[in-house]
């Protein structure tokens, strides 16, 4: 089964699109799956927008404390029932249409990973000063992966891989905290291309705060890979 984490706060008006999409992709796949929305208590109700697509199989988890970005991941990874756990944004900056292909490869995996850094990968909809950020970012965890894109919010995982992982929820980056803390075949780990498009509706959640908060995520895994433990 394939448990699908779709993080969300204030994406009320993306979600009549992002739904039946997600739902229709995934219905190609030939596997029983569902769509777990895991909202911050949206001021938009974007949580009760979700609970009206229960026919797409949508199940919807309502956080009001702890809010977060990589909380809600980590909330849908402990509260979903898939063997194979996704992480797609809910802003359709990441095409449901590639999910076929990840499930494929997620047959055998251990990660799938929605790449824009490897051959016909892109990131056009990025602002210049976005894609030195995207750049910068990647090569300073280069030290802790061979991934390519460790920074994607799009990629699918087998539940095995975080089995007893101690993921620590801070910033936005929790595939890396996976690749840093997760047991899995590092020859099983595959990065598929895409093209990262602009928002659909809405607002950036990017801020000054989001890149503070990457140093210390980096640091501590840093820390965590160097002494075994995390800071």
């Amino acid at each position: 089964m394939i448990s699908l984490i779709v993080p969300t706060y204030n994406e009320a008006k993306n979600l009549p699109k992002l739904i039946p999409l997600l739902y229709s992709e995934l219905k190609k796949t030939g596997q029983k799956f569902e769509i777990v929305i895991v909202d911050d208590n949206s001021p938009d109700k974007t949580w009760s927008v979700a609970a009206k697509y229960k026919k797409y199989n949508v199940r919807v988890i309502r956080r009001t404390k702890d809010r977060g970005l990589a909380n809600s991941v980590i909330d849908g990874f402990n509260n979903s029932k898939g063997d194979i756990i996704g992480v797609i944004d809910a802003d359709l900056s990441h095409p449901p249409a590639l999910l076929p292909k990840m499930v494929k490869e997620s047959a055998t995996n251990d990660i799938v990973i929605a790449s824009r850094y490897v051959a016909s990968g892109r990131s056009d909809s990025f602002s210049l000063f976005r894609k030195i950020v995207s750049i910068g970012a990647t090569f300073l965890a280069k030290p802790l992966t061979s991934v390519k894109d460790p920074m994607t919010g799009y990629f699918l995982v087998n539940r095995k891989v975080i089995k007893g992982a101690k993921l620590k929820a801070l910033g936005y980056k929790i595939l890396l905290e996976i690749l840093v803390k997760g047991k899995y075949d590092k020859k099983k780990v595959v990065e598929v291309p895409f093209t990262f498009e602009k928002r659909y509706l809405g607002k950036s959640k990017l801020g000054f705060k989001v890149y503070i908060n990457y140093i210390l995520h980096l640091s501590s895994l840093y820390f965590y890979k160097l002494f075994g433990k995390k800071n």
